[in-house]
């Protein structure tokens, strides 16, 4: 692509790769930009579901097939599956010189798309940072959304256009920082969700008939004040050094719901340190709480925990 395309790229055919949740939402977004795609694959009754809901009328075909119609194809299979899928599609010839390949996967830079490159290919890395549903609401919600970008130097401009017009926001990200990147993606949103659900699930047992309304507007504003503040943000008895009431949530957590006790005390401890480390837990209250902490039994002034045991004595939870 040359300087006249630094801001509209030419229109182009676009393939999809693996029509899992991912590959359609981005292929109907190009779609309204402009785009048109021409060929799509998938193998489960899923893919073939979505494929027909968000990219009406585009013929389902093999993926050899789809990079023969596409000049820009989305790979958009799980991780560990695209070096693979890259290798076999450089071996067999189906990579043309000149033909963009994205794949989306947080995790990879270019590097992966080495084999494809030396065919010719023009290697993209573009990772919408956001959950996708599988449906058309997916569309909507790239308004807005983040990208980690990487690519060659000289393609920059047109992987961060095709993220502009996909509604998205590109965000450079180095090759060697994919994995880091990646991480930290996954341990904001993928384990909210976990936390999230054992939340509801515990409030259910505790006879709360709607956890997701009473949820709602607390993690509402305990996202938007992590946001602003960060670590300042921090309540609840933990940042307060109420050594008491964790050590009873833990009692109350291995009689009801005892797979939630290593989760918990895990960020129990790890909002600890960081509610220590930053002033929000004075430091003349930890010594209990972590004490409660090293092992998730232990009362308060070393009385007998939830199991019967003794308590823990001086910092050993740290």
């Amino acid at each position: 692509m040359n300087a006249s395309t630094e801001h509209r790229p030419a229109r182009l055919t676009v393939g999809v790769v693996g029509a899992g949740r991912v590959g359609p939402a981005l292929a109907a977004a190009l779609r309204l930009a402009g785009h048109r795609p021409v060929a799509v694959s998938g193998v489960s009754d899923a893919s073939v579901r979505r494929a027909a809901e968000l990219l009406p009328d585009v013929p389902l075909v093999p993926p050899a097939q789809v990079l023969e119609r596409a000049e820009l194809v989305l790979l958009t299979v799980p991780d560990d599956a695209l070096p693979g899928l890259v290798q076999g599609l450089a071996e067999t010839g189906a990579v043309r010189p000149g033909q963009l390949l994205v794949h989306t996967s947080g995790r990879y830079g270019t590097a992966v798309l080495d084999p494809a490159r030396r065919a010719g290919a023009l290697p993209l890395a573009l990772h919408p940072a956001m959950t996708f549903t599988g449906t058309s609401v997916d569309v909507q919600r790239l308004a807005g959304c983040s990208f980690g970008v990487t690519a060659p130097d000289e393609l920059r401009l047109a992987a961060e256009a095709l993220v502009i017009e996909m509604g998205g926001e590109p965000e450079w990200i180095e090759e060697a920082a994919r994995p880091l990147y990646h991480a930290a993606l996954a341990l904001g949103a993928n384990h909210l969700v976990t936390l999230v659900a054992q939340s509801m699930e515990l409030l259910r047992q505790a006879g709360v008939a709607a956890p997701d309304r009473m949820l709602g507007p607390l993690l509402g504003a305990a996202l938007d004040n992590a946001l602003r503040s960060g670590d300042a943000a921090l309540t609840g008895p933990v940042a307060r050094g109420d050594a008491g009431t964790v050590a009873a949530h833990v009692a109350e957590l291995r009689k009801h719901a005892p797979a939630t006790v290593a989760g918990y005390l895990a960020m129990a401890r790890t909002t600890a340190d960081r509610a220590l480390a930053h002033g929000v837990l004075k430091p003349e209250l930890a010594q209990d709480l972590l004490g409660v902490l090293a092992d998730g039994s232990p009362g308060v002034d070393g009385s007998p925990g939830a199991d019967g045991s003794a308590g823990a004595e001086g910092d050993s939870g740290r």
